[in-house]
């Protein structure tokens, strides 16, 4: 049985994070309204990597509305800014650049200058792997994005050869001023990558300066610590370069002696730090610093500046500074720090001999030379003073929470005022901390470093009396003087903290069910999973599709031909221009339909009852209508002529398109753009129009087209485009000055056609000068530039020319973009091709042609998004009537619409039996979203009803007007809405039987132990010593319309959920003789002296009378049926023919719920620790974390569990699932390294050894595990009785993955396929595929990788340019086009 394994959604969160400038957009000065770029910062997490930008703009806010929230010293939350003004502030923004999955899991990136710098000015990225590889990446203006350098593996070193290295995770670490790089690898080594810096260092190792060039990096080598440096220099905690130091220095913080709390009086104090030298030319690293006897419980290192010298040690109770010369610095933040070490703690002054802060989870990050930023695990931000006089510490310092952030995952400054929190269970922060200097009362202290926190960019207002107490009323001052003696003024500097941007997240994924939503009317499936931990905790629901409500029916509106809804405005009877002051919403919708022939037009009003009014019917199909005249007349475009109408639908003039007395062709398309129109007719030969000299005629003529060339040239399709970024004007370079129709060089106009030849060329307005011709896009190459030909010569055929697959169909540049939209080039083949090109201006310093033309745009085309569609085509012969109304029209239609959180969105729909909305976000590239129809005819947007945020379509269910559902984020490739609880979740079931969320909530409980006599234990001796914590769990009973408990039930606070499920079991309380209830296993800690125990509950949804006072119109509570204390935690539970089965210890029972009771039918002894059950039928998967997976039956006369057969196998599963297609079944697992495993059940297969063995036929790394999977059906186009089986899965790192069934036709073919793309094509980082998802195993000759396809590989086809598509699939015997349909009938995400 074979499956392809792809990535549904990325991974969610930051794990790494850099700051350098990448782009040369970092460099360049930047004046006006436009974006000033500040530097690049590259995130990671697993194999997702993604490169942004940080610039500054202009932007006019209205400050003071509640500006911030500030937290004072016991103060409480204090508001600042009360008063209101319009201001023009500087605003700083994220935004995205681009984004990959990569073939390797991201353990470190890091900006590192090389020779080529020196040059460019230009930083280069070093990306370190899991499996020991360093690449050295580049930003390569040829091709817009990211080029390899180099790559640098250490997979093959002795200390990675010898052990299984999958639980290590190396450290990337480079030299402040770049001179080397380092990876720490497993056995106490560290791989360091030298670079050059100067000449000094070629002529050291004798190179060329421009081999460095090509080859920035001299030989890398492995540092072996214990046998190079330190002999006990073993247990490496964390390691750090030093600044300020001649030559690479090194801190290298490690254990001598490995403990633990419980042998605290045997070995203590056993972290040491020593600080050494790397002299890479001579191999020698000698020890100018070492500190012994730091705490065991040291976390990280922290690198002072150079200026002060020294680094900061963070360990789980304290802050240690340690200055060059080994003197240390403590801070106790708890009662635990005097206890666990001998470190002398400093008297601590009355106020704080109360705190109690642990540092675990925490993270740490200089703002300034001696203030640091620690963040704690709730997000909790405190300041820490490093207090000096010079270089001389005398003692840290810690003030007040500033600020509730993120839960921190990494801290890194990216400039002089910015840091960036990234975190991997929820959104990611961008702030500021600015530094002011605050004038104090003389009787003030001046040495601690005040922090003020804001939440936007503002003034600071007259709020600090809560934070630094009263002030005093100053003595009247003249002249500088008080009571003739002159006043020495003091000050302090106070750090504001402003929050600039987010990168929004939701973290990993505990849980997930599907549930039942409601998008208006329309009921649709939603996945629910529990995401996030701690106050970042909730729900993140996804949809497939772009979430819509319909608003109303519109039928009496028809359009099934096309829809047009725009403004017209009324001219004043005394003339002048129109009335600017009428709204600039919609005043009238123009939608037309081929039946009865030859078709109907209509003109439709709003009607006074918010209906909709048909004023005017025009018989005749429509093609195109707008606004012309500035909004004053509409432009009517029909088969056979051109209509220049009044706001009230008159006729002010008629155009026939007539060749003299001879009618022309049909006119088949047209694009309008005031004051030009085109029209294309069904021979492919094109007619401009446009608005006549006088204006006050307010008439359209024809224009003169003969400096295009050849009067008779054919065009498949074109289109007008107005450039109001400015960048296409910006990049003109011509001799004749071009004059724009708009008078704004900010809006000119431009026109775009397209040649039968595939040509695509671009000519200017007014005077139709040739700027841009490329026969590239018919190929879809992935960058494409002016090839500066002229005119190519397009005369008609004889006989008339056939359609081809690579001709262009569909042509449109629109902005895409939410806050600063980007001119993009759409492109959709006749063969089902659709390619999204985005407009970037060509770099200086890339090559042009030999002969040049002399206007030309130096645009080129960067290709950020290509997909296929499945096209069905009727017979093109066929015109009769019937044919006329099942053709289906594939358009692109622009909109700009305002979201209800403010922000505007410029995208684009794409009409057809696959509609698609296009979009990009400032955080994400551009994606295609499914709209959720089969079929859509016609699409505009419409702001009849005065809102920007409504469109009218032409579905499948005829003409309706819609509108996006508010708050879903469209950052990822499935829409989803964040339900944010405060607290976490473990588990999560529906209900189908109430369509109610059943929720286990995590939390955390203080932990006490008691005696036989029910005396404490132990309990806390002081102020600043806490009670350990253990886990907790409550049941929630959750509305999934309005997202409130309406029940829960509360478990001891050492009792925690370990397993939920909602199961069908049998009783006699209903009609039918079964009801779902739910199940619940938990696990009750009674600490480590002795072994757990567990619990089973069995919960009842009942209904009972609501408040009517409360929203919900039904109202439920959980009620418990049943519950039974066995000697074993319950681990895992599921149902099957109406009995319950749950895990018990190290059994399984089977048994049946009757009258309020539990009766046990069967049981059967497995494994170690059960940690999954999977039912299906009558037949059972048992999944345990030490002796791999069993296959069970069930039988009831007599009542009796078998097992079938069993992996023989110690792997640790973390999930276990059926998975079938017709005849087939196979079993599928997942272990805790990520490992997914095929089984198969085949009795008559000998090495089966008569089906008691199940055979292992595929393993696949997917280098995360998961702890959460669902089933789901897959019905293929034939429809079977017994649906395919889909596997959803859940990961750790936020991804949401499937496998699906590939049958074995396609599943060869598609293995050829991912050979040819794993050898012959460059990927990113220089990675290798193939090895990234074998896994190895000592028991088989060679890996059994052949069963599963990855999907990440094989997307990489459809992104390819058709040439070199078409140059694959000869290689391996078949055709492009049966690839592409083999990889979109697998593609979806449910």
């Amino acid at each position: 049985m074979h499956a392809l394994h792809q990535e549904i959604l990325p991974p969610s969160g930051v794990e790494f994070v850099t700051s350098l400038k990448l782009t040369p957009s970092t460099l360049a000065s930047s004046s006006g309204s436009s974006p000033k770029a500040i530097c690049n910062f590259v995130v990671a997490r697993s194999n997702f990597l993604r490169i942004f930008e940080v610039c500054e703009e202009q932007a006019a806010v209205e400050v003071g509305e509640s500006v911030g929230k500030g937290t004072g010293a016991g103060n409480g939350d204090i508001e600042m800014g009360t008063e209101k003004s319009a201001a023009s502030l500087t605003v700083t923004r994220i935004y995205f650049l681009r984004e990959h999955s990569l073939h390797g899991i991201v353990t470190g990136v890091e900006g590192i200058h090389t020779t080529a710098s020196i040059e460019d000015k230009l930083d280069r990225l070093l990306i370190s792997f899991k499996d020991a590889k360093i690449a050295l990446m580049e930003w390569s203006e040829a091709v817009h994005d990211l080029v390899t350098v180099s790559i640098h593996t250490y997979e093959r070193a002795p200390q990675l050869i010898s052990m299984d290295s999958s639980s290590f995770q190396g450290l990337l670490r480079v030299d402040p001023i770049s001179r080397c790089a380092a990876l720490s690898l497993p056995k106490d080594a560290i791989a360091i990558l030298p670079f050059y810096q100067s000449q000094a260092d070629l002529d050291v190792m004798d190179q060329d300066q421009d081999l460095a060039k090509h080859v920035p990096y001299s030989p890398s080598f492995i540092l072996d610590l214990p046998g190079s440096v330190e002999e006990n220099m073993r247990n490496v905690v964390d390691f750090a370069f030093l600044p300020g130091f001649n030559n690479p220095t090194m801190a290298v913080l490690f254990q001598t002696q490995q403990t633990w709390t419980g042998r605290l009086k045997e070995y203590k104090d056993t972290v040491k730090l020593a600080i050494f030298t790397l002299d890479v030319v001579g191999q020698h690293y000698p020890i100018i610093s070492s500190v012994s006897g730091l705490p065991y419980d040291s976390i990280s290192l922290l690198p002072c500046s150079s200026s002060l010298g020294g680094v900061v040690v963070i360990t789980s109770n304290s802050i240690i500074y340690i200055d060059r010369s080994g003197r240390r610095i403590a801070l106790p933040l708890n009662g635990w720090s005097g206890r666990i070490t001998d470190i002398s703690m400093p008297q601590l002054a009355p106020e704080d001999q109360t705190r109690n802060i642990a540092l675990e989870g925490s993270r740490a990050v200089f703002a300034d030379d001696k203030t640091i930023f620690l963040i704690l695990k709730d997000g909790t931000v405190h300041p820490v003073e490093i207090v000096s006089d010079g270089k001389l510490v005398s003692k840290l310092v810690m003030g007040p929470p500033l600020a509730q952030t993120t839960v921190p995952e990494v801290a890194r400054k990216l400039s002089n005022e910015l840091i960036f929190v990234g975190s991997s269970v929820g959104p990611s922060v961008l702030f500021k901390a600015a530094r002011v200097e605050e004038e104090i009362e003389p009787d003030q202290d001046a040495d601690m470093h005040a922090v003020a926190q804001v939440d936007e960019p503002m003034d600071v207002l007259d709020d600090d009396e809560d934070i630094y107490g009263p002030s005093r009323t100053p003595a009247p001052v003249a002249n500088g003087m008080t009571n003739g003696s002159r006043i020495a003024k003091k000050t302090r500097t106070v750090t504001h903290l402003s929050l600039c941007d987010t990168l929004d997240a939701y973290g990993s994924v505990a849980d997930m069910t599907f549930s039942l939503a409601w998008n208006g009317d329309r009921a649709v499936s939603e996945l629910v999973a529990a995401t996030g931990t701690g106050p970042l905790g909730g729900f993140t629901l996804f949809q497939r599709d772009l979430p819509i409500r319909t608003k109303r029916k519109l039928h009496a509106l028809g359009g099934a031909r096309g829809m047009w809804s725009f403004s017209v405005r009324q001219i004043p009877k005394t003339g002048g221009p129109p009335d600017s002051s009428q709204s600039d919403n919609d005043s009238l919708v123009i939608s037309t339909d081929a039946n009865p022939s030859p078709g109907l037009s209509r003109l439709a009003h709003r009607g006074p009852k918010n209906d909709v009014t048909i004023s005017v019917r025009i018989p005749g199909t429509t093609i195109g209508a707008g606004p012309f005249f500035q909004g004053t007349a509409i432009l009517h475009v029909t088969t056979n002529s051109l209509r220049v109408l009044e706001p009230d639908g008159s006729e002010r003039q008629i155009i026939k398109d007539m060749d003299g007395s001879m009618p022309r062709p049909k006119i088949r398309a047209c694009s309008i753009c005031d004051p030009y129109i085109i029209v294309i007719r069904e021979d492919d030969s094109i007619g401009m129009f446009v608005e006549t000299d006088k204006y006050e005629e307010r008439r359209i003529r024809r224009k003169d087209m003969s400096s295009m060339g050849d009067k008779n040239s054919r065009y498949l399709t074109g289109c007008f485009f107005m450039d109001r970024t400015g960048s296409f004007e910006a990049c003109l370079q011509s001799p004749v000055v071009q004059e724009s129709a708009a008078g704004s060089k900010s809006q000119s106009h431009w026109l775009l056609l397209v040649r039968p030849q595939g040509v695509v060329e671009i000519w200017t307005l007014p005077k139709l000068t040739l700027v841009f011709s490329t026969n590239a896009f018919p190929n879809l190459q992935n960058v494409i530039s002016d090839s500066h030909q002229p005119p190519t010569p397009s005369p008609p055929e004889d006989p008339p020319r056939k359609p081809q697959d690579l001709d262009i169909e569909q042509v449109l540049v629109a902005p895409l973009g939410e806050s600063s939209p980007k001119p993009h080039l759409f492109v959709f083949l006749r063969s089902g091709q659709l390619a999204i090109y985005e407009a970037v201006p060509l770099a200086a310093s890339e090559e042009r042609p030999a002969v040049l033309r002399a206007s030309t745009v130096n645009i080129k085309f960067v290709k950020v998004l290509s997909t296929s569609f499945e096209i069905q085509r009727p017979d093109e012969a066929d015109k009769s009537i019937i044919a006329e109304q099942k053709r289906i029209s594939r358009q692109f239609v622009p909109f700009h619409t305002s979201r209800p959180s403010g922000q505007s969105l410029s995208g684009v729909f794409f009409t057809g039996d696959r509609p698609s909305w296009i979009m990009s976000t400032n955080k994400s590239g551009a994606k295609l979203l499914p709209s959720g129809h089969s079929v859509v005819h016609a699409f505009t947007q419409c702001s009849l009803w005065e809102s920007r945020g409504d469109f009218l379509l032409y579905s499948e269910e005829g003409p309706s007007l819609l509108e996006w559902l508010p708050g879903f984020n469209f950052d990822t490739p499935l829409p989803y809405r964040s339900v944010p609880r405060g607290r976490s979740y473990s588990h999560v079931v529906f209900d189908p039987s109430t369509s109610l969320i059943v929720a286990a909530s995590s939390l955390q409980a203080e932990f006490a132990s008691f005696d036989e006599d029910g005396n404490r234990v132990w309990e806390p001796d002081a102020p600043n010593v806490g009670d350990p914590l253990c886990d907790t769990s409550c049941l929630e009973l959750i509305s999934p319309d309005y997202w409130i408990t309406m029940d829960g039930f509360e478990f001891a606070t050492n009792e925690f959920i370990t397993a939920l499920a909602c199961v069908t079991l049998e009783t006699t309380s209903t009609e039918t003789g079964s009801k779902e209830f739910i199940a619940v296993g938990t696990t009750i800690n009674r600490g480590e002296d002795l072994a757990v125990k567990g619990s089973t509950y069995v919960f009842e949804i009942v209904e009972v009378v609501p408040d009517p006072t409360l929203a919900p119109k039904r109202w439920y509570k959980l009620r418990l049926r049943f519950r039974d204390d066995p000697k074993g935690p319950v681990t895992a539970v599921c149902g099957f023919n109406g009995y319950l089965v749950s895990s018990m210890g190290q059994k399984i029972f089977v048994r049946a719920f009757d009258d309020d009771r539990l009766v046990g039918v069967a049981f059967l002894d497995v494994g170690v620790y059960v940690t999954s059950l999977r039912a299906l039928k009558n037949l059972l998967l048992v999944g345990d974390a030490v002796k791999s997976v069993m296959f069970v039956a069930f039988q009831e006369d007599p009542y009796k569990l078998v097992i079938l057969a069993r992996d023989l196998n110690r792997v640790c599963l973390t999930n276990v699932d059926f998975f079938f297609v017709e005849e087939e079944m196979s079993i599928v697992t997942s272990d805790e390294e990520g490992i997914i495993r095929l089984y198969e059940y085949n009795p008559n297969d000998p090495e089966s050894k008569d089906g008691r063995n199940l055979l292992l036929r595929t393993e696949f790394h997917s280098q995360n595990r998961y702890h959460t999977s669902l089933l789901v059906a897959r019905r293929t186009k034939e429809d079977l009785v017994i649906p395919q089986s889909k596997l959803i899965c859940g990961s750790t790192d936020g991804s949401l993955k499937s496998l699906t069934p590939v049958d074995e036709t396609t599943a060869k073919r598609l293995q050829l396929l991912q050979g040819q793309l794993t050898r012959n094509i460059q990927h990113m980082a220089g990675l290798n595929p193939k090895a990234l998802r074998i896994v190895r195993n000592d028991f088989v000759s060679k890996p059994l990788s052949k069963g599963v396809l990855d999907g990440n590989l094989l997307a990489h086809f459809e992104s390819l340019p058709i040439t070199r598509q078409n140059e694959m699939t000869r290689q391996i015997g078949t055709e492009r086009t049966q690839v592409l349909k083999d990889w979109i009938s697998l593609t979806g995400s449910w």
